[in-house]
């Protein structure tokens, strides 16, 4: 399917006619923002199959995979938005200060202006859709670029949109290279843009010339730590479904799996098995490689790698196919080790012990998700505790974008800023802090003004100079600090039995009469 390219020079007229929208004023009421909401739920519910069909065709995608990923969860997301951004949107005011609460300090959230959005191949619906919903819960007009290499996704995105949504307030730029170059040289209120980090890097480096504030979700190699003490079919049946689902092309799917030397054949032996369930006669009905580039990079990676190839291992080029792999004895320097793979291949990488699999994780850049199989809280505490990641998830894969109420984003090279739910909110919000002081307040402030004579300076030093703690005697133990968040503890809990009993009493006549 082709897919209609924005003319280059109409992008800045459509800039222009969006910032004359924001202008108007009329993303101000959360009113309208919760009514622009709604008409996106509806665009996705009414529209579901249209949609699963187009990621069908642009991926080859599962319709149960496009259901559970891609459109269930941006209608989940939009819904969040719906029913929160009331509570989101409300000003608020900061501790209260007896310097500064007669000047009626507030906080207000207000929108950023025109918003870009670059979404990606991979989840072209909800990565477009949740950050979209943030935008506009956040009271922003929104330009979205979605990807070239989707163009069923990307023309369907186009022809419903304008039918739902305030054209003057939100558009679609399609394109690829040149169009995407001449979005960002233009100024914008902000840029979320989801992708590689080569590509990151050209964003970035556009952005800072305009001075535009941006947020990157770039991916990286995120490792898998598997405990041998842990459910071990479990985890081998979650760490092949994270890894297979959409082929391996998830920003946050398992990279690799670290595993004890000693312990790496029975671990294979459960992949196995759970590959055999999983795919009874032949890899069946599976997502395919997004274009012939990103086909030659993963199954060079793979044609190279020194490992063993112990589950599937084929590819058809015609077919842009490869079959879900797993590949054992690989080692740190290997082919499968030397970029982000994004592809259905899974390296299962022996270690002499969990310290130099935590070693090799910090000795490289820090990835967007850390994946630890294990049962046992110390050995979970140990391997969060040691590393740095976007996200950090025990005994599952890839749910954590989709998880509500959680922040989803990078650390590092893997990306900046955080978005899904109220944190795509707070992406696209300014937060514009306002005082309105009385007149009465020179009363008290009146020796700031000059001149500065010392009898200002002693009014000043006695108004304003603040008692430190005690000087500390030295750095706290470790039983201390256990000991004092012990004793926090118990009277945290105290005071919560205390008012559950008197809540109790005042209940108990009424339950009597």
């Amino acid at each position: 399917m082709s897919l209609a390219f924005t003319p280059v020079d109409e992008i800045e007229k459509i800039q222009a006619e969006l910032r004359a929208g924001f202008n108007s004023g009329k993303t101000k009421p959360v009113a309208y923002r919760k009514y622009q909401l709604l008409q996106l739920a509806y665009l996705l519910k009414d529209n579901e199959k249209l949609f699963v069909d187009a990621l069908h065709s642009d991926l080859g995608r599962p319709a149960l995979e496009s259901y559970f990923l891609e459109t269930g969860a941006s209608i989940t997301e939009v819904l969040d938005a719906y029913k929160n951004v009331e509570t989101w949107a409300k000003p608020e005011k900061p501790a209260r200060s007896v310097n500064f609460m007669f000047m009626r300090p507030v906080t207000h959230k207000e929108p950023k202006g025109v918003i870009l959005i670059i979404s990606p191949f991979n989840y072209p619906l909800f990565l477009c859709i949740s950050p979209l919903a943030g935008a506009i819960a956040a009271g922003n007009a929104v330009v979205i670029k979605p990807s070239d290499s989707c163009p069923a996704v990307s023309s369907l995105l186009t022809e419903l949109l304008p039918k739902y949504l305030d054209a003057s307030l939100i558009r679609v730029v399609n394109g690829a290279v040149p169009e995407t170059t001449k979005l960002l040289e233009l100024p914008w209120g902000h840029i979320l843009y989801t992708g590689s980090g080569r590509v990151g890097k050209i964003v970035a480096g556009a952005a800072a010339k305009t001075l535009t504030p941006v947020s990157l979700e770039l991916g990286g190699k995120s490792p898998v730590f598997v405990d041998p003490a842990s459910d071990i079919p479990l985890a081998a049946k979650r760490i092949l479904w994270g890894k297979f689902a959409n082929a391996g092309q998830t920003c946050v799917a398992p990279d690799y799996v670290l595993v004890p030397r000693a312990f790496q054949d029975t671990f294979v032996d459960a992949l196995k098995t759970a590959y055999d369930g999983f795919y009874p006669e032949s890899d069946g009905e599976f997502t395919k490689i997004i274009n012939a580039q990103s086909f030659a990079r993963v199954n060079g990676l793979l044609q190279a790698t020194k490992g063993t190839v112990v589950c599937g291992g084929t590819s058809d080029e015609t077919r842009r196919h490869i079959a879900p792999t797993i590949v054992k004895d690989v080692k740190i320097d290997d082919s499968l080790m030397s970029e982000e793979i994004f592809g259905p291949i899974l390296p299962i990488v022996p270690v002499d012990d969990l310290d130099a699999g935590i070693a090799h994780v910090n000795a490289n850049d820090h990835p967007l998700a850390l994946y630890v199989f294990s049962q046992d809280d110390a050995f979970k505490t140990k391997v969060f505790g040691s590393t740095q990641s976007g996200s950090a998830v025990a005994n599952e894969t890839i749910l954590i974008p989709g998880v509500t109420g959680l922040p989803f984003g990078g650390t590092g090279p893997s990306g900046s800023g955080y978005h899904t739910g109220k944190y795509g909110f707070m992406m696209f919000t300014h937060l514009r802090a306002t005082i309105d002081s009385p007149g009465w307040i020179d009363k008290v402030l009146a020796f700031r003004f000059p001149p500065y004579t010392d009898k200002n300076l002693r009014t000043l030093r006695s108004r304003l100079d603040v008692k430190l703690p005690a000087r500390p005697s030295g750095p706290p133990s470790a039983a201390s600090s256990a000991s004092s968040a012990r004793k926090w503890f118990l009277v945290a809990f105290a005071v919560a039995i205390l008012g559950a009993l008197t809540k109790l009493k005042t209940r108990i006549p009424a339950l009597r009469a």
